[in-house]
């Protein structure tokens, strides 16, 4: 099924590109100064590639700068968030592969805006 639904985040926004039963595909733009939650999933695993700007990303407490074209793998349940640290937008393609990809699978470790 193809879909272009977009959401509003407070770090920036994200379009769903394709929702299929086994993969989700978004492309997930960070503004300037924005982070996600560092968080995990249960159900899911998610590739990162990089395709705009400089991402700095923790995986598991190791962080490290991303630039277009590199790619970070997340394994289900593995504690990650992505944070853009420049003057210009960051943008990554996602895949999930998984059993279930909504956004409650979403375990919230640390949130800068409060959310659970």
């Amino acid at each position: 099924m193809i879909s272009i639904e977009s959401e509003e985040r407070p770090w920036g926004r994200f379009f769903v590109l394709h929702d299929e039963p086994t993969y989700k595909l978004k492309r997930i733009e960070v503004d300037s100064g924005g982070r996600l939650s560092y968080q995990y999933h249960h159900k899911r695993s998610e590739a990162w590639t990089i395709v705009e700007g400089v991402g700095t990303i923790t995986l598991d407490g190791e962080v490290k700068e991303y630039t277009a074209g590199q790619t970070v793998l997340i394994p289900q349940g593995v504690k990650h968030r992505i944070e853009n640290k420049t003057s210009e937008k960051v943008v990554f393609i996602e895949v999930q592969t998984g059993t279930y990809f909504g956004e409650d699978d979403i375990v919230r470790i640390q949130d800068d805006y409060n959310r659970t």
